[in-house]
Order: structure tokens, then sequence, then C-alpha cells
């Protein structure tokens, strides 16, 4: 009996030897998230809102640092390249899962060179039209768009953007091809719309909804199963009458691969201590943003969604006969 007892303190302290010191003192200086899009954008958004919760957790300033590029890959690109500490993560949306199809050579693999932390949240997308418009519904904007395909311009923030896809399964879902318009970013899309320079633009809540109370542009239908407490008066696109068109633009968080078990366990609670948190919480109901249950918050949720996922977009995206380089 002696003899087991001794080899399991044995045992046990070599496996606590195995991890490297700085694994177990992690965090003992600044955690960056890296959000692959500019600032003020709603994945910056939904980044920021976590950040500050984790501080509270790890005990540590965490800081965002906007990498825009290439639709999101350069990034996490940047993330998957950097060193496996816990010290670089990443928070990207469904845009994870879309990029293997969007992309013909891409730099990094989804599925094999990040380690995972857990779903953030899932948002639905408004389908909104120009302030001056002439259709005040769905089924208005619907016939108006069969009746000009050669003008009706769809605005979106560049291929792979959350309002492209969303533009994407539009058109399919009305059997329609529009005059689509990419810009460099949310901003500028949804400042054109404003402007009455383009037509329809598709884009999340978390983005959309302070236009949208303001009067600055009209929404027509929502990518939701049900209606949000945020937006009342928005209907869901079933109830207006295309039913079947439902799209929830879900964020991750992601470490680079060979992050230590330890400090990805660290990095998992303290998101779970975010989303969990007052002012989180209330943060994302203004913006119309779901928060995953704690069960979905985890790595193993994060990696089966993700592969779902990827299975899911390939076929649209081929379809739609849309990549880059």
């Amino acid at each position: 009996m002696m003899r087991s007892i001794l080899a399991a303190a044995l045992a046990a302290g070599f496996t606590l030897a195995t991890v490297p010191a700085s694994a177990q003192q992690f965090p003992s200086r600044p955690v960056t998230v890296v959000v692959p899009f500019a600032a003020g954008g709603p994945t910056d958004t939904v980044a920021r809102s976590v950040a500050a919760g984790m501080e509270k957790a790890l005990g540590q300033s965490v800081i965002v640092e906007n990498k825009p590029g290439a639709g999101g890959t350069l990034g996490a690109d940047n993330v998957a390249k950097a060193a496996p500490d816990g010290y670089r993560v990443l928070v990207w949306h469904i845009g994870m899962s879309t990029s293997p199809a969007l992309y013909r050579r891409l730099s990094f693999d989804p599925l094999k060179d990040f380690e995972y932390v857990g779903l953030i949240n899932d948002v639905p997308m408004t389908l909104l039209v120009r302030p001056s418009h002439p259709s005040k519904n769905l089924a208005e904007l619907v016939t108006w768009a069969k009746a000009n395909t050669d003008k009706a311009t769809l605005a979106n923030a560049g291929l792979g953007a959350a309002s492209h896809l969303c533009g994407l399964m539009f058109q399919q879902a009305i059997g329609t091809q529009l005059v689509t318009v990419p810009y460099k970013g949310t901003a500028p899309a949804l400042a054109d719309l404003m402007g009455n320079q383009v037509d329809v633009l598709c884009d999340q809540t978390t983005n959309t909804t302070p236009q949208i109370k303001g009067g600055r542009v009209r929404a027509l239908a929502l990518t939701a199963p049900s209606r949000l407490a945020s937006l009342p008066d928005v209907p869901t696109a079933a109830e207006a009458g295309l039913k079947g068109f439902e799209l929830g633009i879900w964020h991750g968080m992601y470490a680079p691969k060979g992050t230590p078990k330890p400090v990805l366990d660290k990095l998992v609670s303290a998101m779970q201590a975010a989303l969990a948190s007052p002012e989180v919480k209330n943060r994302f109901a203004e913006l119309g943003s779901v928060i995953y249950p704690v069960a979905q918050q985890t790595p193993e949720a994060l990696q089966k969604h993700l592969k779902a996922e990827i299975d899911k977009w390939g076929p649209v995206i081929r379809k739609a006969g849309v990549y880059a380089d």
C-alpha cells in the first residue's frame, strides 16, 4: 500500500513538473484579443465587451487589437502563428467556417491550427433598405428586386463578411441575382445605405439596431426564428413571407494550436465569467445578441459547431461561385 501511495505521489509530481512554470503562472502580463476586422464593427463590439469581462476574471488587462484584412483571414493567420502561450487569442465570427470555401489558398486550417476556447454569442441579421426605398415590407422588396435586377444594388462589407453571406442566402432564397456592391467594411456600406446610395444591406443587429431605432434605415425582416425584444416591430423573415431565411452570425474564441491545457482552462473560465456578468448580458441584450448557454461555451462545443458549419456553408458558397485567391 505504501508503495502504491508513493508511486501515485511521484506520478502526480511528474505531471506537475511537465507543465511549464509559465503555464502555471498564467497570466502574468496582459492578454491580447485579436479582432480580424476594423474597430467599430459588430465583431469588435462583441470582442471588447467580452475582453472587459475577462479582465476581472484573469486579474490582468485584456487588450483588443484590430488586424483587418482579407476578409478576416489576416488576423486569424496572425493568431494561428502566434506563440501558444495564451497571451494572444482570436475572436472571429462565422467567417472561420466559410473561409475554407471562400479562399483557395488559405494559410491556416480552422480545424487543425487552433485550440478552441468556446462559443460566445449568436447574432441575427436584419434586412435593411435605404430610407427612400419604395418597398415598405419584404414582399414588396422581393417584387421590386425581381423587376429591377439590372439596377437593384445589394451592399456588403466584403468577401466573407457576415453581410456578404446573408446577401448570398437572400438572393438564393428569392431566386434573383442583384447587383452586389462590396465595401471595405460595414461602416462605409451602412453609411451609403443611410445616404440612399445603395438599395439593400443585410447586417448584424449589433451594428444596425441604433440606426433602425433612429429611423436612419428601414428594417424589413429579421433572420431569426422569433422577434427580438430590442426590435419588437421588426418581423421575422418567416412572418414577412420568406420561410427558411434564417441566419445567425455566431462568434467563437480561439487560441494557437499547442496552448497548454492549464492555460486554455483559465481562458475558458474567464470567457464564461465574462458572459455571465450583468454588464455583458445587458449589453448583448440591447443589441439583440443571444449568449450561448454555458454548456456550449466550451472547447468541445465550439469544435463540433465549427465542423458542422464548415460542412453547411461549403455547398452554399460553391453554388454561388464566389471565391478569392
